[in-house]
């Protein structure tokens, strides 16, 4: 049903105000104008933008990349904030909720170098640059397994255009960067390899954008919730919900190197199955990794898969690879603080 005059709202998005963030928010901008609404930008520099010097792991988690947009919503300087959903804290501040999701890009990682093609053919004694723990106890592995040793791996922070400089520099031999941003920003040529799922798992909800809003029970809340319903992607908020109910279940904090990635399997009688048969439910198969920071212990790999057509019935399977990944990293002789 078409909008009438009296629909339209005036809205405002709270952004970070990296040229990542800013092509995320003009993107959810176009969406929204295309509906009749008027839309604007409030771009803000948070905290996470503003301390480069020390890991997130360090100094509070990536939650430091969205307080300063929801205080923004809290005091109706902006309406909605959008935010790379990977960054976004598993347990929201009371009062606000996650509006919608959208349809995932390329949730991989991205290998960029500008002379070698992959891990095998790195110099001796290389440094390859990462801000993800996650990435750090992969990579390692993956470096274990070519006896690869003399590779360091190194803390990389800064926005993309910031890290992507670094390496240009000559301050490191290759970086790891996820594949969604190169791609967004039309940098796609930058990406020598990608790394499949099976080789290096992802975060949960990389590769995807969510909306944040704050609740209310004013009819101007419930419009704009059914306005940002309408831009959610369905198979995307199925699979990043059993993906968040893991890490949620595991601590849900950047401090831990825990990967983990779901994927509706697609059976012999859906052949290539349509975005629109993943609606009504599928066999989702959810993988999950952890590993030790330190190196002591090897890495942990679990998964599980059940029909899921509902964000509880895909709550309920990532909180079981949770208590799966909890047994395999006790008997890993590991611990994790949930």
């Amino acid at each position: 049903m078409a909008l009438m005059p009296s629909d339209f709202m005036n809205l405002t998005i709270a952004t970070r105000e990296s040229r990542l963030a800013l092509w995320q928010a003009e993107h959810v901008q176009a969406l929204l104008r295309a509906q009749g609404h008027a839309v604007t930008l409030l771009g803000m520099t948070t905290q996470g933008d503003q301390i480069l010097d020390r890991a997130l792991s360090k100094v509070g988690g990536k939650g430091l990349f969205v307080k300063e947009l929801e205080v923004a919503l809290d005091e109706g300087r902006a309406d909605l904030a959008v935010h790379s959903l990977k960054d976004v804290p598993m347990e929201l501040p009371t009062g606000f909720v996650l509006a919608s999701v959208l349809e995932r890009e390329d949730e991989r990682d991205a290998w960029v170098s500008p002379h070698c093609a992959g891990l095998a053919d790195l110099p001796r004694g290389a440094v390859v640059g990462t801000s993800s723990l996650r990435r750090v106890v992969l990579l390692r592995e993956a470096l274990r397994t070519l006896g690869r040793d003399d590779v360091r791996i190194e803390p990389l922070r800064g926005n993309l255009d910031t890290r992507l400089r670094k390496l240009d520099e000559g301050q490191y031999h290759a970086i790891v960067l996820a594949a969604a941003g190169l791609k967004r920003l039309g940098l796609a040529a930058r990406i020598r390899k990608v790394f499949e799922p099976e080789d290096m798992l992802p975060a949960a909800g990389q590769g995807a954008l969510g909306i944040e809003i704050k609740q209310g029970a004013t009819t101007q809340a419930s419009e704009l919730a059914l306005a940002l319903a309408a831009l959610a992607h369905g198979p995307t908020w199925l699979r990043v919900a059993a993906e968040r109910a893991v890490s949620r279940a595991m601590g849900g904090s950047c401090s831990m190197p825990l990967a983990a990635y779901a994927a509706f399997v697609k059976s012999a009688a859906q052949g290539s199955a349509s975005s629109s048969s993943v609606l009504q439910g599928g066999s989702l198969r959810l993988r999950a990794a952890w590993g030790d920071v330190n190196g002591r212990l090897p890495l942990v790999r679990v998964e599980d898969e059940a029909d899921v057509s509902s964000p509880d019935e895909a709550d309920a399977l990532g909180q079981r690879v949770a208590r799966h990944l909890q047994d395999a990293v006790r008997q890993a002789g590991g611990t994790f603080q949930a």
